[in-house]
């Protein structure tokens, strides 16, 4: 059973959002939040597999709180929700450590597989939107792309080709197909380059090697 909290500013979301995840069978929504002061005891006290964070709210907004979990709760994938698919503040948000990003908006289907998806230990990275956040915040800096391409250098031959894939959105089991693998030698590159990369999700992956001009 996947457990979810979801924190919102605006009840009729949170509502929503709830309705739709209750219909999976295997997933659980454990609490709600309003505020970022409430999403850290409701986190603190029920450690979700996955945390629904609104990116802005009154007071301590998502973004802080987000810093914090991921920081003093790793076990738990943050996921955010915003309105806009090209939020400015996306990119301080994956680098804080969520895992993606989630569209309000979004069909009920994709919602689930979402957090399906990020229980699973994978970012919400596949979409559309998502890439191309990513592909719009980590572009044109030459100093960040000359220090992640100094970074991939610790990386051999094959986890460079896997880097390029997942940079492309595309998951374990595709990777496996396109590199002639299994997909557990996939996620063996993948575990290794967290250590190499000091990363601790997909997203981060990701990120340094857009920055490094790994484009799809």
């Amino acid at each position: 059973m996947i457990s979810v909290c979801i924190v919102d500013d605006e009840p009729l979301v949170r509502s929503g959002i709830r309705g739709v995840l209750e219909t999976a069978e295997d997933i659980k929504v454990l609490g709600e939040a309003s505020n970022g002061t409430q999403a850290l005891q409701l986190v603190e006290h029920h450690r979700p597999d996955v945390l629904l964070m609104d990116i802005h709210m009154p007071g301590v907004d998502g973004l802080a709180v987000t810093e914090a979990i991921c920081r003093r709760m790793p076990t738990t994938a943050v996921a955010m929700l915003t309105t806009f698919a090209f939020d400015k503040y996306v990119h301080r948000a994956l680098s804080a450590g969520a895992v993606g990003f989630l569209l309000k908006d979004m069909p009920p289907r994709a919602l689930i597989d979402a957090v399906r998806s990020v229980a699973a230990g994978d970012a919400f990275l596949s979409p559309r939107v998502t890439r191309s956040v990513l592909a719009k915040f980590t572009s044109h800096d030459p100093l960040r792309a000359e220090q992640a391409r100094a970074r991939l250098t610790a990386l051999t031959g094959k986890e460079n080709d896997v880097l390029r894939w997942l940079a492309q959105g595309l998951s374990n089991s595709e990777i496996a197909r396109c590199g002639d693998m299994s997909e557990g030698s996939v996620k063996a590159h993948v575990s290794r380059m967290f250590v190499k990369l000091d990363c601790t999700n997909r997203v981060q992956l990701a990120m340094i090697a857009y920055d490094a001009g790994y484009t799809a």
